[in-house]
């Protein structure tokens, strides 16, 4: 499967999207409220998705997963926002944030160990390398593993970490040599290990539907065998992961968006105002159109990235730094604009732009932040 030169999606591409929206409105849209209640989204959607094949498309055919494109998982977070931001990060961030690690850098045995339960939704995974001090800057973390016989002991602390409460299995990055990104390696560390413990969920702007918590390894103990990767490389494990999740999250973006653009036409066309729809308006009319125009160029950024990322363009990390920095804001400015379209209506929380406004916001922090991307894109300039 393959984008046409004109970045438009070929059939199979349609196909897939049409039955991931089939998927969403039967089985996702349902319970997005009750997950923003109770800070995740039920235990059996995972499985749901998993059943059908929605969770492995990163992994291999060989090891299990369905072998797809990344266009085809953009397409998936794509429509997996367009319904919820806290639902799409649970799901992305076990299947194609975390879940790659294992596939790309385990071993026979560590595949076979977790990869099944992960691609069926059976187990969640997460990733927890953001500090309380150190975000973007993943040399600088301070999460010791130290040796100890054919064990590693890790203590410190995680921050911001995705479904570290409902995790079965955590990809953790501590420092195993003190040489800046020369000395980090990544650990399977599953969840009951007595070295670890969560703190109280974190109350957060958006994203209600996803659980995100405080991670704390102390005296932590794990085996040789829960190195994932080389040791001393996980730095640039987790650099060439964060690719993909960069990606993604500009996806989300363009699903926040085009949701909350295809809502504000509906609206717009049936409010009335002054005796006359609001759509009638030159104002709204010509509003709406510039929005449209917003959202096709950062889906054409998205999409090229993808491409890119797939083919292992020369060029991919500075497409994936201009669609994670064009989409996120974007997104955001366009679910704003969409809420003005709706007034007052849409500053209700039983609207649903009102949600997305708040999950979009995230997207300019997460994964990278808004200057991350531009020191790339600078440095691409030769600055």
């Amino acid at each position: 499967m393959t984008a046409s030169p004109t970045w438009d999606l070929d059939e199979d591409h349609e196909a897939f999207r049409a039955s991931v929206r089939d998927f969403v409105d039967r089985q996702v849209r349902p319970v997005v409220d009750e997950s923003e209640r109770a800070g995740r989204p039920p235990a059996a959607l995972l499985k749901e998705m998993g059943s059908a094949g929605l969770l492995g498309l990163a992994v291999p055919e060989e090891y299990g997963g369905g072998g797809g494109d990344m266009l085809a998982m953009i397409v998936l977070a794509e429509e997996l926002a367009r319904a919820s931001g806290g639902i799409a990060v649970t799901a992305l961030v076990t299947g194609y944030m975390a879940m790659p690690h294992i596939s790309q850098f385990g071993t026979g045995e560590q595949r076979a160990h977790y990869l099944p339960g992960l691609i069926s939704g059976e187990k969640i995974a997460c990733i927890a390398v953001t500090e309380p001090g150190t975000g973007s800057n993943v040399a600088g973390i301070t999460t010791r593993a130290t040796a100890d016989g054919g064990e590693f002991r890790l203590n410190g602390t995680k921050m911001f970490i995705t479904n570290a409460g409902i995790a079965d299995v955590f990809v953790v990055a501590a420092r195993t040599a003190p040489d800046g990104h020369r000395g980090i390696t990544t650990f399977l560390v599953d969840a009951g290990n007595p070295g670890l413990s969560l703190g109280q969920p974190l109350r957060k702007m958006g994203w209600h539907s996803s659980d995100t918590r405080e991670v704390i390894l102390n005296g932590c103990q794990v085996p040789a065998t829960a190195v994932l990767g080389e040791l001393n490389r996980g730095f640039h494990q987790i650099m060439a992961a964060f690719q993909l999740e960069r990606i993604l999250l500009a996806a989300m973006g363009l699903g926040h968006a085009a949701e909350c653009l295809q809502a504000a036409i509906s609206y717009a066309g049936d409010r009335e105002v002054f005796g006359s729809p609001l759509l009638s308006f030159q104002a709204a009319r010509h509003r709406l159109a510039a929005l449209w125009v917003e959202l096709e160029a950062a889906q054409l950024l998205t999409y090229r990235a993808a491409a890119r990322l797939d083919s292992d363009h020369p060029g991919t990390a500075i497409a994936v730094a201009m669609a994670k920095y064009h989409a996120a804001i974007a997104a955001n400015r366009i679910v704003d604009e969409c809420v003005q379209i709706f007034g007052g209506s849409g500053f209700l929380e039983e609207t649903p732009v009102a949600r997305h406004f708040r999950d979009a916001r995230v997207l300019r922090i997460g994964g990278g932040t808004d200057e991350i991307q531009l020191e790339v894109l600078a440095k691409g300039l030769g600055g």
